[in-house]
């Protein structure tokens, strides 16, 4: 410190290197590395074979993303509410499904969907199918009831298996989201909205979720963010998205680094731009 109480600047060896602390170098390593690999898809015919064999799996990956977890934020604002009920069925029924799912890794909830609960589905149709064509002789349901009864595990496409697993595992974790976002907003909102007429539905419709709904939409993009990445599980029932087609392409082909390259670079891609627009997004409800 100086004699009248100002700082005394420290000498720098490199000028502007104060500058260069505030540079996002990660960042621009990551952008060098694309280019880099940019550069090789436009100059090499090995790189270009890779990318248009596994665009086909980006597709699919993006489907499942948007699919799965449209259906795990239903799921998961369901859960959420009734993690917050006062009614003790509702409560230990959501409480039960939270616990349950998290303790339970999701690969092997994909594959408790596909070969536990799916099948067991069909055999309850089936049987509610032969119900109805032996007890309930009315006209108008035996097309229902043919069609129950006749369907088989290979009809279920692989692809509806995954998306209902990704759903019912996420949306465990969107709950715990939610029920931390009504529990943010002081009960005097609540105890108002009461003291105004309202019901408790109306209440949590028409004041508790909407400012909930600010609160939790940054969390939410990150789970979005980490579901587009989880859709790689999916690869160990055989669904055709990005990684089974990097291994397909891979087996076909023995090009083990053009073809892992690939499937990172584009992996990487997708989830560093989610990961910026979330950024954005908590930036803007902070700001408002």
């Amino acid at each position: 410190m100086a004699g009248d109480g100002k700082a005394v600047p420290r000498p720098q060896i490199i000028p502007g290197a104060r500058r260069l602390e505030n540079v996002p170098w990660w960042l621009l390593i990551l952008i060098l590395a694309g280019l880099l690999l940019v550069f090789s898809v436009f100059t090499s015919e090995r790189y270009q074979d890779a990318f248009r064999f596994l665009i086909a799996g980006v597709e699919m990956t993006i489907f499942l993303t948007l699919v799965s977890f449209a259906l795990s934020v239903i799921l998961g604002l369901l859960a959420g509410l009734g993690r917050v009920s006062r009614n003790q069925v509702i409560y230990t029924i959501a409480t039960l499904y939270v616990e349950v799912i998290r303790g339970v890794p999701l690969l092997v909830q994909l594959i408790y969907w596909a070969f536990v609960v799916t099948p067991a589905i069909v055999s309850a149709l089936n049987a509610l199918g032969q119900f109805i064509l032996s007890y309930l002789a009315y006209e108008p349901l035996l097309g229902l009831a043919y069609s129950l009864s006749s369907l088989s595990i290979q009809n279920v496409d692989m692809t509806g298996r995954c998306i209902a697993g990704l759903a019912f595992g996420y949306g465990a974790y969107e709950a715990e989201i939610f029920r931390a976002g009504i529990q943010s907003i002081p009960k005097g909102q609540m105890e108002a909205a009461r003291s105004l007429g309202m019901s408790h539905y109306q209440a949590m419709r028409h004041i508790i979720l909407p400012q909930a709904i600010r609160v939790v939409l940054p969390p939410l993009g990150n789970d979005f963010v980490a579901m587009l990445k989880d859709t790689s599980l999916v690869s160990a029932l055989a669904v055709r998205e990005l990684t089974q087609l990097g291994k397909l392409y891979r087996g076909r082909t023995f090009r083990s680094f053009e073809t892992w390259n690939t499937v990172s670079f584009i992996y990487l891609s997708m989830t560093i731009v989610l990961s910026l627009l979330v950024r954005s997004l908590e930036r803007r409800m902070r700001t408002d």
